[in-house]
């Protein structure tokens, strides 16, 4: 379980997040919602240990591993998509990195062509299948279904949630329809 408590950021001293507080249930998922601007990514990045906190409290991260998909891929553009998820799980072999993007629908004849050869959608699906992969205890996913069309959002939402089953997830999306898989309870953040 990750518990926030009275957790506050501020940047330039412009409030981000205001004393939010909120837990993510073990092994359960906390959607994280609320307009542009009110700090659902920097509570991601707080979870992450890219941003600390000015105040407040975050429990339950202490020698947890933590997976992200963040808002833009992060891939290494110049390595192949297999190579992409084998970066960050140097043990998986090529045949379980194959499986690995399978489960994400990425056409074989694109798993090993760079990543700056492929679609946006594409490229996405690396990002999802990268973050599933990594051997982590917690998964922030930031509107992970940017560039997914929407014939094949469902079954990539479905996918994710399959995937992420037993870890407690925290995740960012304006799509309501693509959550329901993943049957969270809900923090939402209000403008200050």
């Amino acid at each position: 379980m990750i518990r926030f408590e009275d957790v506050s950021k501020a940047y330039d001293g412009r409030p981000v997040l205001s004393h939010v507080t909120g837990e993510v249930p073990s092994g359960g998922v906390l959607w994280v919602q609320g307009p542009n601007g009110v700090g659902k990514s920097t509570l991601l990045k707080i979870v992450l240990g890219l941003v600390n906190p000015d105040s407040g409290v975050v429990d339950g991260l202490s020698g947890r591993r933590v997976s992200a998909v963040f808002q833009e891929d992060r891939l290494c553009p110049w390595l192949s998509a297999i190579g992409n998820i084998r970066l960050v799980v140097p043990s998986m072999g090529r045949v379980d990195a194959e499986a690995a993007l399978d489960a994400m629908d990425l056409p074989r004849e694109a798993m090993a062509r760079p990543v700056r050869q492929l679609s946006g959608g594409q490229r996405r699906r690396v990002a999802i299948a990268r973050a599933l992969a990594a051997p982590a205890d917690i998964v922030c996913l930031d509107e992970p279904f940017t560039g997914i069309d929407a014939a094949s959002l469902p079954d990539v939402a479905a996918r994710m949630a399959a995937g992420t089953q037993g870890k407690d997830v925290l995740l960012v999306t304006h799509d309501h329809a693509s959550a329901t898989p993943f049957s969270p309870s809900t923090l939402i953040l209000t403008s200050h």
